[in-house]
């Protein structure tokens, strides 16, 4: 039985008849796995470069430093190469393998592209729980970064696809409700495998990243793949099908007519990469390559990545430091779940500014406390100020979970028009993956250089984000995914310019020129 039912406009007033049926539900819970793996992925680094016996075995130089009082600044005794090559392998295998990901996503279908996905994971975290030497942990790593390139490709697309449009920006935040359930599942297991005695505590914690690459496996295998990709690759009466199935109804023909329209139209489309940089796709390019970079430049990732090693370093014990990553695991998660009901409600730019406000302050703040407390040598964080910086850090953590984090992937993924869309969302993917690996390769020497200020420097770059969306960034709330030319970018103060193609403003140019005048000036 249908969850519920309702109409979504279509080009020209039409009303596409849609209920939220439990085949979409499932599926979009099953794909939404790939954020669960992906979140686990970024948690547990964290927690196994703060164990002694992982470090031991595999960063010795970097265990010496963490033991002996003195030896270093506090800011800088996990500030190595090798340690950070680590936690970014992942995410330069991911640039690299979300190129190929565009390939299959288009030609084989995004489900088929999740269960790549899942194959890549499962034999990534065998390596890694197995690993005897560095090689091995790092190659372990860069098999996890090609399933991530894969999931991360196919998984926002699957879910803005296949959901009715009024709550496609809830059901596409389950991917990134998925990836902070896994940072805090991570946090939760590196807490407890730490007790382990015997020094085996990291293969476990690696080892269980196994069961999200499992269930988005399995979720990959049960998943039926949306009628978009159907159509675009020609069994139309399959797309038709699946159109019937997920909106629980069978006058599904003006929305079916309408993605065989746009199918055609991408079909028409030899070379959809060169087509991204056409004048038309420019606003949605700028827009998706914008907020992948300046998600990055929250800070967030390198805070996730590192928690435990954040906190250790400004004074909480290995247990305390653990614990308190857990706790901004929590509310990562409980803040993903406020966006997940806002989002089709407050929008997409009220969330974003909010939150822009929220994180600065939160923090400069932190920045203050750790200038005026914590020093290279010393540290006089009191059990009450310690507490105090924790609140803070979730206060940052909680915005960037209802905004920045959902919005960073549902936005790019609901802009493209279908010609470009699977090479948009390549080009996404290729951007964050950049961004976070040079996060995570460069956190750990930037605390040590710029110490207490980087959370300042952070703090700079969510100014400038928030102007970035307060000016540039459109409202995509409640519109189709097929109108959003029309409705969003054809509408706004400064996109509207682009939406003219270069063969229509070479005819305007000749008639202009002709009369005298410069027809390109209003352009």
């Amino acid at each position: 039985m249908a969850g519920g039912g309702f109409s979504t406009s279509g080009n020209g007033g039409t009303h596409f008849e849609a209920k939220i049926t439990p085949i979409v539900i499932i599926s979009c819970i099953m794909a939404a796995t790939g954020g669960l793996m992906f979140g686990y992925d970024i948690g547990v680094s964290g927690g196994v470069t703060s164990m002694d016996p992982f470090l031991k075995k595999f960063f010795p130089t970097v265990y010496k430093r963490t033991k002996e009082p003195g030896l270093d600044s506090n800011y800088c005794k996990y500030d190595n190469q090798g340690l950070q090559l680590f936690t970014s392998s992942l995410y330069l295998a991911g640039l690299t393998a979300t190129f190929f990901a565009s390939y299959t996503t288009r030609k084989l279908g995004r489900r088929l592209t999740m269960l790549i996905a899942g194959c890549f994971f499962i034999i990534g975290v065998i390596l890694n729980a197995a690993a005897q030497d560095l090689a091995m942990l790092i190659i372990g790593r860069i098999l996890l970064g090609c399933g991530v390139g894969f999931a991360n490709q196919a998984v926002p697309l699957f879910l803005s696809e296949i959901a009715p449009t009024r709550i496609r920006g809830g059901l596409n935040i389950l991917f990134q409700l998925n990836v902070t359930i896994g940072i805090l599942f991570a946090n939760l297991v590196n807490y407890g495998t730490a007790k382990i005695s015997g020094g085996w505590g990291w293969r476990l914690s690696l080892g269980l990243a196994g069961f999200p690459a499992v269930l988005l496996t399995l979720g990959a295998l049960f998943v039926v793949e949306t009628p978009n990709s159907l159509i675009e690759r020609g069994y139309l009466e399959e797309g038709k099908e699946v159109l019937r199935k997920i909106r629980g109804t069978d006058n599904i023909e003006p929305e079916f007519l309408e993605l065989v329209e746009a199918s055609r139209v991408a079909k028409e489309v030899k070379h959809p990469f060169r087509n991204l940089l056409q004048r038309k796709n420019r606003p949605q390019l700028i827009i998706s390559v914008a907020l992948q970079i300046f998600q990055q430049f929250t800070g967030i990732n390198a805070i996730m990545f590192y928690a435990p090693v954040l906190f250790s370093t400004l004074g909480f014990g290995s247990s305390a430091a653990l614990y308190s990553a857990v706790i901004t695991g929590a509310v990562n998660v409980l803040s993903t779940v406020v966006s997940l009901y806002s989002v089709d409600k407050l929008g997409r730019r009220f969330l974003l500014l909010e939150a822009g406000v929220q994180m600065l302050l939160s923090q400069i703040i932190v920045a203050i406390i750790l200038g005026i407390k914590v020093t290279d040598t010393s540290d006089n964080l009191s059990h009450g100020w310690g507490i105090f910086v924790v609140v803070m850090i979730c206060t940052y953590v909680s915005a960037f979970a209802w905004s920045w984090g959902p919005l960073g992937w549902l936005i790019p993924s609901e802009t493209f028009p279908l010609e470009t869309r699977s090479a948009g969302q390549s080009v996404t993917v290729c951007v964050n993956l950049l961004f976070t690996f040079v996060m995570a390769q460069a956190f750990l020497s930037m605390l040590c250089h710029f110490k207490y200020g980087i959370f300042l420097f952070f703090s700079g770059w969510i100014f400038v984000m928030s102007l970035f969306v307060f000016f540039l960034l459109p409202e995509t709330k409640n519109v189709p995914i097929e109108e959003m030319t029309e409705r969003v970018w054809k509408q706004h103060w400064l996109w509207k310019r682009f939406m003219v193609d270069e063969d229509d403003i070479d005819i305007v140019k000749k008639n202009g020129h002709a009369n005298g005048y410069d027809p390109t000036s209003r352009l």
